[in-house]
Parts: structure tokens; C-alpha cells; sequence
């Protein structure tokens, strides 16, 4: 019998109608066959996937071009989709999850057609952590399989770790025909879901970073008690070799990375980065306060 993950993969490929179906394991091999892929089989316009540099001076470097009119994140087409207004909250975009799912499935019908549906197993927190969250997203593109495998801990142990729940946290992307006028980015707390079409700029299809960890993430937290923050973790070592670590909470161009990419000038202090960008909060059993960055 399928698990729900595999009925899951199922019905969207119905609907997408790619070409083929390739499960990633997030393996060296598999990410230098994809990129492969990207060089020689899949393009946006005229333009490779992938290009490769200068191997002797770049090893292992390769160049990806966006598409013209897809640059940025689109906060104006991102929304959050709840029967209730205000647990939307008032920061976000809203439209009821009915009528966004109507708008979402024309936009998706068939929008995979002639291309690979790449199926991305992947980890936010280590698959160790009992703060850590199993998600599955499927994307029409090798450039975002390859960058999801850099970013998250893409391991075939999801599949175990998930197995016959259905409460893992899906996401649904494809590139479509980068029209900017069937761009969008819609969010369904209820169901744990992501689904984006219509951009391959990294916040609108790297569905693991804002729009999982922050967006969605901060509606898990409300529901089991736990706060997914935009925040700098760092770690402080003073001369005695004593460990503090820290969070900042700041909003966009603010200097988050700055800060986590900081350099000491006191001599024998240490400073490093454990994040630069998300925080995940919780309260252990020992009642103090954990952070991971997802």
C-alpha cells in the first residue's frame, strides 16, 4: 500500500504532468548529475541551467542566470492562506485557501509538461534534533534541487523519518513560464504546505528558507509551543574558555549577516556563526532556552 507521502507525490505529478519522476537521495554523485543535467538538458530561455567556470581556478564553481523578470522575492504575490483572516495576521497577504487553491491548480495544470518532477527529501534542524521538522518539496528544476541539497540536509533517513504520517511539511514548486503575472507564492498553515509557482529566484523556490522555517514554521510554534524567529544565533568563547551564545532579532538589511560573520579584535575572545538569518526557539526539559538554526 502507498504511504501518504507516495499518494502525495502521486496526485501532484497528475497534476503537473512532468515527464518523469526522480527521487533524490542527496548524495555527491547524485548533485554532480544534476548538475550535469543542467548543463547539457535543461535551460531557461536559450540559457543552460548551469554554465561552467573556470574548473582550474573555480573548482567545482558553476554559473546560473535568472531569468529577466524574475529577480527578486515578490512580497506583493506571497500569501498566507487561512479561513481566518486574522490568524494571518497583519503583516502578511491573505486570501481564503479555497480560492487560492483554484487559482493555484490552473496555474499548475500541466506546468511540468517535457520537464523532470524532481522529488527533494529533505531535513530542517539535524535529523537527530528533537526540534527538527521532516519535509518533502518537489520542484521542476535541477538548479533548485541541487541548491536545496547545499542548504538543507537532504537524506534519503526523511523517508524513514516520515513514513506513514502524513503531517510533514510539503512543498510544490515549478518555474512555469516565468510569467509574471501567474507568479505566486501561496501558504497553507493548516496543511503544512507550500506552493509556488511561476518564479525560480531562490526565497520563492528554495521553499525550505522563509517560507517554511519563518512563515509556516511560526504557525507549528503557535500550535506546539515553540517560536521560529528572524535571528542571528552566535557563539561567544571569553579567554577562560567560558561559552555564551546569543541571539538578535532584526528585520531585512538590518545586518543580521554582519553580525554573524563578526571577527573578534579582543584578543582571545572567539566568535562564531551558528545562523544568520532564522532561529527556531524552544524550552527544553532542563527549562532553559534552545536554539537551533533550521
Amino acid at each position: 500500500m502507498a504511504t501518504p507521502l507516495e499518494r502525495w507525490v502521486d496526485e501532484q505529478a497528475k497534476l503537473c504532468k512532468p515527464e518523469k519522476i526522480y527521487w533524490c537521495d542527496g548524495s555527491e554523485d547524485e548533485a554532480r548529475r544534476l548538475i550535469e543535467i543542467g548543463m547539457k538538458e535543461e535551460k531557461i530561455g536559450d540559457t543552460p541551467i548551469f554554465q561552467e567556470l573556470n574548473q582550474k581556478e573555480w573548482p567545482n564553481a558553476y554559473f546560473h542566470k535568472s531569468h529577466p523578470t524574475d529577480v527578486a522575492r515578490t512580497e506583493h504575490l506571497t500569501y498566507v492562506c487561512h479561513p481566518d483572516k486574522e490568524t494571518a495576521g497583519p503583516n502578511n497577504n491573505w486570501i481564503h485557501p479555497e480560492e487560492a487553491k483554484e487559482k493555484m491548480r490552473k496555474l499548475s495544470d500541466g506546468c511540468m509538461k517535457g520537464r523532470t518532477m524532481y522529488v527533494l527529501p529533505y531535513m530542517m534542524g539535524h535529523p537527530d534534533s528533537p526540534y527538527s521538522k521532516a519535509c518533502v518539496q518537489l520542484t521542476d528544476v535541477s538548479y533548485v534541487a541541487v541548491s536545496m541539497r547545499i542548504m538543507t540536509r537532504m537524506i534519503k533517513k526523511v523517508i524513514e523519518k516520515i513514513g506513514n504520517r502524513d503531517d510533514f511539511v510539503k512543498g510544490l514548486h515549478s518555474v512555469g513560464d516565468f510569467d509574471p503575472n501567474k507568479r505566486f507564492i501561496m501558504h497553507f498553515p493548516d496543511e503544512h504546505l507550500v506552493w509556488s509557482v511561476g518564479s525560480g529566484y531562490g526565497g520563492n523556490a528554495l521553499l525550505g528558507k522563509k517560507c517554511f522555517s519563518l512563515r509556516i514554521a511560526s504557525y507549528l510554534g503557535l500550535q506546539e509551543g515553540w517560536l521560529a524567529e528572524h535571528m542571528v544565533i552566535l557563539g561567544i568563547e571569553d579567554p577562560q574558555g567560558n561559552l555564551t551564545y546569543v541571539t538578535a532579532a532584526m528585520p531585512s538589511a538590518c545586518g543580521k549577516t554582519n553580525l554573524a560573520m563578526l571577527e573578534s579584535a579582543l584578543p582571545g575572545y572567539k566568535v562564531w556563526t551558528l545562523g544568520d538569518d532564522i532561529a527556531w526557539l524552544n524550552v527544553g526539559p532542563d527549562g532553559k532556552l534552545w536554539a537551533i538554526n533550521p
